[in-house]
């Protein structure tokens, strides 16, 4: 009771204590979150110039591209694809409303007109495009599946949308043009010409040693040429990966596992209380069923030739009598035991033609109406008649095969391989002779067979196959664990570089991986090893365990590179070619030295060399290449002068302009500004997006959540 009393005496105090601790700790939720508006950070993708794209709304697009691209896009693919759909669609949304832009029922209608025109589910009989049927298939789904009239909803406002850009883009295209004065530069710069001598003196001829390039010289090249060295903020990490593979153990125990299925054993049944003989894969006559239920492969029922056996394993494999076992042996990640079950001679290709009869129902039945015992009656009927002419089968395919791939080609198949076709087919080209004509039934319909050539016959054999991989057991996979982790708490106060040595593990570097990159070089597609580079809170040092298909990688940051200008030692490798070729540049100047071309060649231990019908369109020296500033020097001097020496980018030039000649003046220039302003329009699509793009205001919050 007294300490009740206690608690009641001081029930004020501890109120506002624990209000306190509460608005502590929400405090520091707003603090991490990066302020009041967390809760807006964590539910928006992306703002537009003022517009939010919200994250769920964004996810349903990634989730509904993947779905369309099946396995062929990566979740990094849908998600750069979805935002780059949707930061075009927020900034022409913006353009449209800006100049009043709209798009009328009847342009949407005609759009899908001719969209729909041949769609047969859309036309009449006359092969038409029939607005009724259109009207039909919208009201049906409208009323049966509410997804597809979404979809279809979704269909007309990408119509309306593309509608609406095309008259923004014919806009901008209609102010794009070019002058009739920049029609003729274009046309003296296609057929102005001059004839010139010239000297080049190559850079090679002063060594590397002799130009050094300091780190200060990099950074003020770099910022005196701002726009080719903007980055984005990326991070260095080096990596050691630790690949989980079977132990010997591991392999041994897998080939005891598998020599356990080779002969007869003895079981108990509880369930009879009795023993029972279990046939061994050696013995059994139900080969098959062993092999679906003991192995990791599944039996294939098909005759292989030697040269598609395993290399190291095909003399023993084929030189096996009926019967007979080979193994186990190591193939491809496993153990296995092969049997001979049949031997053969059979071709090893086949040439054969058909003619498909499909039924209702079937794969590729189509509209047909037929039933399966009609199609049979019409493929037995088929057969009977190229059967006694065989120059109607090209006549009996284009009228009859569903095969659309080839029933105007007489059915051809051309030559191919056993294993090639669905089994009964395969079955019946490469068991019978060569000219033989049958029906066969398969998924697909039924089968008129004409084979028409195959190569000489040779054995093959037919194998049953155990098989079993070897794999890492929980004893294997625990000790490699225990080691990884290991080397991740020393690798966090030691040296990673040095403790990977004594592991015997190579260091991996991996440099400027920027925020929405996926790949990373040797371990392919790891996204969350980016996004743990890219957090708040990770630094230069930080270490981090990452599970990977092959087993485990751990992961050191090396460097934090913030956005803006490239670092020195980042823009090293573009500017110092650059500035060893200014140095040597005034090195090969001072050098120079004679009055005329003649003299400066013996002086420099080069040539002179000639240059005829060279034009400013295409600066091309002979045996150099392209030389826009030497040409272009040239064609500012008079006949019969000689330049200053001139830093090209194969090396220091002097020239002379034996004769220059001017094109004919023209009447009108207009085609040529016409050529010029096509070849301007021809761009504008993409260079108005990337002009609206770069004008924006966009946050990307794709990293956090992707």
């Amino acid at each position: 009771m007294a300490v009740l009393n206690s608690i009641r005496k001081r029930s004020v105090f501890l109120i506002v204590i624990i209000a306190l601790a509460l608005f502590s700790f929400v405090l520091a939720d707003v603090i991490r979150n990066g302020g009041m508006v967390s809760q807006k950070s964590q539910n928006t993708i992306a703002t537009i110039n003022g517009e939010d794209i919200e994250r769920e709304q964004f996810a349903r697009q990634v989730e509904s591209f993947q779905r369309n691209m099946g396995q062929n896009a990566t979740t990094s693919q849908a998600v750069a694809q979805v935002w780059e759909m949707n930061v075009r669609r927020a900034l022409m949304q913006e353009q449209f409303e800006e100049l009043g832009i709209r798009v009328e029922e009847a342009q949407v209608k005609e759009m899908m007109r001719r969209e729909l025109a041949n769609n047969p589910n859309f036309t009449n009989e006359a092969g038409v495009f029939d607005e009724a049927k259109l009207r039909e298939y919208v009201a049906t789904i409208q009323s049966t599946s509410p997804q597809a009239y979404q979809q279809w909803l979704d269909y007309e406002n990408n119509l309306a949308e593309a509608a609406r850009e095309q008259i923004y883009l014919n806009l901008v295209k209609a102010g794009v043009g070019a002058t009739l004065l920049e029609g003729e530069q274009a046309y003296k710069f296609t057929s102005d010409n001059l004839d010139m001598e010239f000297v080049q003196i190559p850079y090679s001829t002063v060594d590397d040693s002799e130009v050094e390039v300091s780190k200060a010289e990099i950074r003020d090249y770099v910022k005196s040429h701002p726009g080719q060295f903007k980055t984005e903020a990326t991070r260095d990490i080096q990596y050691v990966l630790y690949e989980e593979t079977p132990s010997v153990e591991d392999e041994n125990e897998v080939k005891t596992e598998l020599l356990g299925l080779l002969n007869d054993k003895v079981e108990f049944n509880a369930a009879t209380n009795a023993n029972d003989t279990v046939e061994g894969f050696a013995t059994t006559a139900d080969y098959e069923t062993l092999i679906n239920e003991r192995s990791d492969e599944k039996f294939q029922d098909r005759f292989v030739f030697k040269n598609q056996l395993p290399a190291e394993h095909a003399d023993s494999l084929f030189n096996l009598n009926d019967g007979e076992v080979y193994g186990p042996f190591k193939y491809n990640g496993s153990w296995r035991l092969a049997r001979v079950v049949e031997t053969a001679q059979m071709p090893d290709s086949a040439k054969a033609r058909h003619i498909l009869v499909s039924w209702q129902g079937s794969p590729v039945g189509g509209q047909v109406t037929r039933s399966k015992d009609q199609a049979k009656q019409l493929a037995d009927s088929l057969a009977n008649v190229v059967k006694a002419d065989r120059e109607k089968f090209a006549e009996m395919a284009s009228q009859f095969s569903a095969d659309a791939s080839n029933k105007e080609d007489a059915g051809e198949l051309d030559w191919f391989t056993p294993g090639a076709m669905v089994p009964p087919f395969n079955d019946f080209v490469f068991t019978n002779n060569e000219g033989t004509i049958g029906v066969v039934e398969t998924q697909f319909g039924y089968h008129v067979i004409h084979i028409q050539e195959q190569t000489e016959k040779e054995k093959a054999v037919k194998l049953a196959t155990v098989s079993r991989a070897i794999q890492p057991s929980e004893n294997t996979s625990n000790n490699l664990y225990a080691e990884v982790t290991k080397f991740e708490l020393a690798a966090k106060d030691g040296d990673f570089s040095e403790l990977a040595k004594e592991s015997g593990k190579e260091v991996r570097p991996v440099k400027e991986i920027q925020e929405l990159e996926e790949n990373i070089p040797g371990i392919g597609a790891q996204r969350r090893v980016v996004q743990w580079a890219f957090e708040d809170d990770v630094e230069v040092g930080d270490v981090k365990r990452f599970e990977v298909p092959s087993g485990y990688v751990v992961a050191q940051v090396t460097a934090v590179n913030k956005g803006g200008l490239k670092s020195a030692e980042a823009a090293s490798s573009t500017v110092i070619p650059i500035l060893q070729k200014q140095k040597k540049a005034e090195i090969i100047k001072s050098k120079i030295s004679g009055d005329n071309l003649e003299a400066i060649a013996q002086n420099q231990g080069v040539q002179v060399n000639t240059a005829n019908a060279v034009n400013r369109n295409s600066p091309t020296l002979p045996g150099v290449g392209s030389e826009p500033k030497v040409v272009g020097t040239a064609f500012g001097l008079d006949s019969g002068e000689t330049s200053s020496p001139v830093a090209g980018e194969k090396g220091v030039f002097v020239v002379k302009v034996v004769q220059k000649t001017d094109a004919p003046q023209m009447e009108s220039y207009r085609p040529y500004a016409a050529r010029e302003a096509s070849a301007r329009r021809v761009t504008v699509n993409t260079e108005v997006f990337e002009a609206l793009k770069e004008a924006a205001d966009i946050e990307d919050n794709r990293a956090r959540f992707y």
